[in-house]
């Protein structure tokens, strides 16, 4: 969705791809775009959008959490299953309502503006920003592996990152296609080169021995199991984003499942192997103790020089999905300067440098306070997910309810696809989304409370609004 896929760790991706695609798009009216893609293309950019920084980074606070390592690979295959599902409503909603706007069009069409405003205030504070962020300490967490700047050296260069990327944005310098398409590449073989080594590698007995006294002597309990999910899921994100590019695909309509069928069994077995080649490379306690866990596991299996590769590589593609965030980020910021009042400073496009300079600079101030949050709390990557979690769930549970408020409101729409088992199926979604929820309120720390915090405050900013124009 829009929102909540940012906070996917590979959502700026698409991001990026659409505004390559569609060059200012969010500022100006164009025709829409005609069927162009094969399922194969649609294949290709699920994995590539899904597959992102997350899997160097967040398998360690899986293992964390995990009572053995059948139940962190258990939470890892749960999570395909459970996008595939959500992939199902998806698939319904997009076939159903072939619209770029995607998340947002089902979530208007279903639930009215008021709605509108806060998934754009969430896109505004909590969802881009956080994901910003979130990236931005992953490319922290790996630049400090190969030149340590201090006790808060991931911290550092998350601020510095940041600040570079929007400067740079302010300026007008972005990446081009072929620069996205080959880091994404680069990103992709990051994660191949990872399971060669660590399923060609074995832990020592030592480690593994560890491993079995302290980890697996115990069953992992509930509240385990729903911190394991958010970070499972978080890694899984951005699967849902094919449904902006339903319109785009040739054939039937019913071609979209097949992408999203193909595209998560590509993902699900990827994320499996990456996480069976860090236990048999590490063994779990070393996974739950590291902090860059494939720069450790590549140095276990091949020495300082693989740990130094992997960690420029992952380094590299935390900024890409960062720079992507920020740019798109940034533009829906300036749409919602362009259609509420309350924030038309938001709302002005720097023709010279073809940006628009407000938006950023505001995206930017708040991702930056994020990052001083993440450094109070020194939990840094884990406080961001915390952050953005509540609302990730809130959002992606009321799309999945939208299906059924569609369904019943608008009966007579032709449904190229329907959600086989309904209303079985949508109701395991809803009810994931909302476990979901549920975990991310009741099991993590300070950063959902701030989240939360933030979306209330939309709504009292709508209120205000509403109280204004009505006074």
């Amino acid at each position: 969705m829009e929102q909540p896929t940012d906070t996917c760790l590979s959502t700026g991706k698409r991001d990026l791809i659409q505004s390559v695609a569609q060059p200012g798009a969010a500022d100006t009216k164009m025709a829409a775009p005609g069927p162009a893609l094969h399922v194969a293309d649609a294949i290709a950019l699920i994995v590539g959008i899904v597959i992102g920084a997350g899997i160097f980074k967040t398998p360690s606070l899986v293992a964390a959490n995990a009572g053995s390592e059948i139940a962190a690979l258990a939470a890892w295959l749960l999570g395909g299953v459970i996008s595939l599902i959500g992939a199902m409503c998806y698939a319904e909603l997009a076939t159903t309502y072939p619209n770029a706007g995607g998340d947002y069009y089902y979530l208007t069409r279903a639930f009215g503006r008021n709605l509108a405003f806060l998934f754009a205030w969430a896109r505004l504070t909590v969802i881009p920003t956080g994901s910003i962020a979130l990236l931005s300490f992953v490319f922290g967490d790996y630049a400090s592996g190969l030149l340590r700047l201090g006790q808060y050296s991931s911290s550092l260069y998350a601020a510095l990152i940041i600040t570079v990327l929007v400067g740079l944005n302010i300026m007008g310098i972005r990446q081009g296609k072929w620069t996205q398409n080959l880091l994404t590449l680069a990103e992709v073989m990051g994660v191949l080169i990872v399971i060669i080594a660590g399923l060609a590698s074995t832990a020592s007995p030592a480690l593994q021995s560890q491993s079995q006294v302290n980890v697996s002597a115990s069953p992992t309990p509930l509240a385990a199991w729903g911190l394991m999910m958010v970070f499972v899921l978080l890694t899984y994100g951005g699967w849902n984003d094919a449904c902006y590019i339903s319109g785009e695909l040739r054939g039937s309509r019913r071609n979209i499942m097949r992408a999203w069928l193909w595209g998560m069994a590509i993902v699900t077995a990827l994320y499996l192997l990456s996480n069976l080649a860090y236990i048999n490379g590490l063994g779990l306690q070393a996974m739950a103790r590291s902090e860059i866990v494939a720069a450790d596991l590549m140095r276990r299996a091949i020495g300082d020089k693989g740990a130094q590769l992997i960690s420029v590589l992952i380094a590299i593609a935390a900024a890409t999905s960062a720079n992507a965030t920020i740019l798109m980020g940034a533009r829906t910021s300036y749409a919602l300067g362009r259609d509420f009042s309350l924030f038309s400073a938001l709302g002005r496009w720097n023709e010279r440098t073809g940006a628009p300079t407000n938006a950023l600079l505001v995206q930017g101030a708040i991702s930056l306070a994020l990052v001083l949050l993440g450094t109070a709390t020194r939990k840094g990557f884990e406080t961001m997910v915390e952050y953005t979690a509540p609302v990730f769930w809130l959002f992606f549970l009321l799309a999945g309810i939208s299906l059924f408020v569609l369904r019943a409101r608008e009966p007579e729409m032709p449904r190229p696809f329907r959600v086989p088992l309904y209303p079985i199926t949508p109701i395991l979604f809803c009810a994931s989304c909302a476990y979901l929820l549920y975990s991310s309120l009741a099991y993590t720390g300070v950063g959902a409370l701030v989240g939360v915090a933030v979306l209330v405050a939309g709504a009292l900013v709508l209120w205000m609004d509403r109280r204004l124009r009505s006074g």
